[in-house]
C-alpha cells in the first residue's frame, strides 16, 4: 500500500514538473523526467495557457505499386486533411481520434525528425511508424488496389492575422507557404510494416 501511493506521488510530481514552465527543478532533472513521461504519459497542453496552432497542415499521401512484370505505378496525391475534415463536418459530437490523430502523428513526426527525415531515436522510429500507418491505412480505406510504398507530402500554410482594413494579407500567407516530401516508406502487402 505504501508503495503504491509513493509511485502514485512520485508520478504526479513527475508529470507535473514535465508539464509546468521551466523551473530550476525541471531543468535540472530534464533527462529523468522525461525518461519518466515519454511516451507513455506524453503531455502536450501547456497547464496555464494554451498554444494554439499557427499553421495548417495539408497533408496529402501517394502510393506506389510494382506489378508482377516490374511495371512501377504512382499513384495521385490523395488529401488526408480532407478526410479527416470531413468525419468532422457536420458531427454534432465529432470523434476527437478524427480530429487530431494525423495531425498529431505529422507534429510528433517533425518534432522526432527535424529537416532531415532521418529517425536519431527510437521514439523518432515509433513516430515514423505511426504516420506511415495511420496514412497507409486511410489510403487503403478509400483507394482500392493494392501498394507497396506510400509517400506523404505535407503543405504547410501559416494562418495570418487578419488583415486590417483595406490591405490584403494573402501575399505574405503565400510567400510562406512551404511544401515538405517525405521519403518514400515501404508497406507489407497488408498496408503496415
Amino acid at each position: 500500500m505504501v508503495l503504491c501511493l509513493a509511485v502514485t506521488l512520485i508520478h504526479v510530481f513527475l508529470v507535473f514538473l514535465h508539464v509546468s514552465p521551466a523551473n530550476v527543478l525541471s531543468e535540472r532533472y530534464d533527462r529523468q523526467i522525461d525518461a519518466w513521461v515519454m511516451p507513455v504519459f506524453e503531455q502536450n497542453w501547456r497547464l496555464f495557457a494554451p498554444d494554439p496552432e499557427s499553421v495548417n497542415h495539408q497533408i496529402s499521401a501517394r502510393t506506389r505499386h510494382t506489378t508482377a512484370d516490374g511495371t512501377v505505378r504512382t499513384s495521385g496525391w490523395f488529401d488526408l486533411t480532407a478526410v479527416d475534415r470531413s468525419a468532422v463536418e457536420h458531427q454534432v459530437f465529432p470523434s476527437h481520434t478524427a480530429q487530431n490523430m494525423l495531425r498529431r502523428a505529422w507534429t510528433s513526426y517533425r518534432d522526432t525528425h527535424g529537416g532531415d527525415d532521418r529517425a536519431h531515436s527510437e521514439r523518432a522510429v515509433m513516430m515514423r511508424t505511426y504516420l506511415r500507418n495511420i496514412a497507409a491505412d486511410r489510403v487503403a480505406a478509400h483507394r482500392p488496389g493494392a501498394f507497396d510504398a506510400i509517400q506523404l507530402r505535407v503543405v504547410t500554410v501559416p494562418i495570418g492575422a487578419p488583415a486590417a482594413a483595406g490591405h490584403s494579407s494573402a501575399a505574405a500567407t503565400r510567400a510562406a507557404t512551404e511544401t515538405r516530401r517525405l521519403p518514400w516508406w515501404e508497406v507489407a502487402p497488408d498496408g503496415r510494416n
